[in-house]
């Protein structure tokens, strides 16, 4: 008897992956369908079936909400840094105004155009110096972007979802930012429609996403 009621514990709890299975992926089509077309032909049923399976118990959506926050701290950050730099910058071109300035007042006339001349090169060589330090800052925001980037994309490979891996191919990254959007929309759907609509668990309200025919996505 145990092992009969065992059985059809299994059963139903096969029946109801089955039927979230099947939910999901309906409301994956749905959501495909509101991407370009251009999009659209990347995306088999056979792709769409695999993320269904991957968001099956909710942990990926969890894992891309993570991966989300993590994002958005870090380009916060980047911007309040620009923004100090350029605050310091702005500073520093009204100091070296206002010294100039000062001097100028106090200089004989027929020293002036020395000290014009002077003056003109000390504002060249801060000039210099910001732009460097400009570019420095351009690029460290640019590498720090780039590895959050490969961080998402090993993540998610780890976690198994489809079409995931670290890559810097404009076309698979294009993809992946397509498919972290259809898994963002497909949580805000299951938030509006009520979790227990799909099964799904959790509290994460992630980006919408779609997949590839290859299941080849793409990170923002």
């Amino acid at each position: 008897v145990d092992r009969y009621a065992s059985s059809l514990v299994e059963v139903a709890d096969g029946t109801r992956q089955q039927q979230r299975h099947y939910q999901l992926l309906s409301a994956l089509q749905s959501l495909v369908k509101e991407l370009p077309n251009s999009f659209q032909q990347h995306l088999s049923c056979t792709r769409l079936s695999d993320l269904a399976l991957a968001l099956l118990d909710g942990t990926v959506f969890t894992v891309v909400q993570g991966l989300l926050e993590i994002q958005h701290l870090t380009e916060k950050s980047l911007y309040n840094q620009c923004l100090r730099l350029q605050n310091e910058h702005r500073v520093l071109r009204q100091a070296l105004r206002q010294k100039h300035q000062e001097v100028q007042q106090a200089c004989w006339p027929h020293n002036l155009p020395v000290l014009q001349v002077a003056q003109q090169r000390e504002l060249e060589v801060l000039g210099h110096r910001i732009r460097e330090e400009q570019q420095a800052m351009d690029w460290k925001i640019v590498l720090e972007l780039d590895q959050k980037v490969a961080d998402q994309q090993s993540t998610l490979e780890k976690a198994e979802v489809g079409g995931f891996y670290v890559t810097t191919n404009p076309q698979e990254l294009m993809l992946q930012m397509n498919l972290l959007e259809l898994i963002q929309k497909l949580q805000q759907r299951c938030c509006q429609a009520g979790k227990t609509s799909l099964g799904l668990g959790g509290h994460w309200q992630p980006p919408a996403a779609q997949c590839d025919q290859e299941g080849s996505p793409v990170l923002p």
